[in-house]
């Protein structure tokens, strides 16, 4: 047993407060829009130049002209604004926006994140990963806590080029959560049917108590 996508993304959701302004990154981070608590008001800015995203649309009534960073189509609310590139990096860059929810490839156990390459693969660029995790206020990772081959994505040292060092706030996986303290990560909730045994067993990062 562990959380699906759908369970990390609702996690996540948790995270979120009243009146904050947030930025989702591409992947599972974008589910998270769907499971914001109700009467709570949370503002979503997209890197190309929206801010106040509704959830992801219903089949049928989706328009081409309306996605985000990740090309994917999503809805507008009555609040909705929509500007250029520069404005938008400048909301990010001067610290504007309080929470990114990001993807990753790699966290290590000092907050290190790498979500932008894996070296000899064709990458478009890094996007505004790098200035999201340099100019916001938290971050917080949501991915599954091995890769495809098995491997714990939860290390000591990150082995990819990094998008930023010491950026990571927070770690929600699909074994559980954990917090980037002093000295490593600490286990602050279990996945559902997840022992803590089986999140330390997955996890190279050294986990301190």
């Amino acid at each position: 047993m562990a959380w699906d996508r759908n369970q990390m993304a609702a996690r996540a959701a948790k995270e979120l407060k009243d009146g904050m302004y947030v930025n989702l990154g591409i992947g599972i981070p974008t589910l998270v829009s769907n499971y914001i608590p109700e009467g709570m008001t949370v503002t979503l800015q997209s890197e190309n130049g929206m801010l106040g995203m509704g959830p992801f649309p219903y089949e049928g009534e989706e328009d081409a002209d309306l996605i985000n960073a990740g090309k994917q189509t999503i809805t507008e609310l009555p609040h909705s604004a929509y500007f250029d590139s520069a404005t938008s990096f400048a909301m990010i860059r001067g610290g504007k926006i309080a929470m990114a929810i990001l993807g990753a490839m790699e966290v290590s156990e000092t907050g290190d994140l790498a979500n932008w390459m894996i070296p000899g693969k064709l990458v478009k660029g890094m996007g505004g990963a790098m200035d999201l995790v340099a100019g916001v206020g938290r971050v917080i990772v949501v991915m599954d806590h091995a890769n495809k081959h098995g491997e714990s994505k939860v290390l000591p040292e990150c082995t990819l080029p990094l998008t930023g060092k010491g950026v990571v706030d927070l770690i929600i996986s699909n074994l559980g959560v954990l917090e980037v303290v002093e000295g490593g990560l600490k286990i602050v909730e279990l996945a559902d049917g997840v022992s803590e045994e089986e999140l330390r067993a997955a996890t190279l990062a050294k986990i301190v108590n």
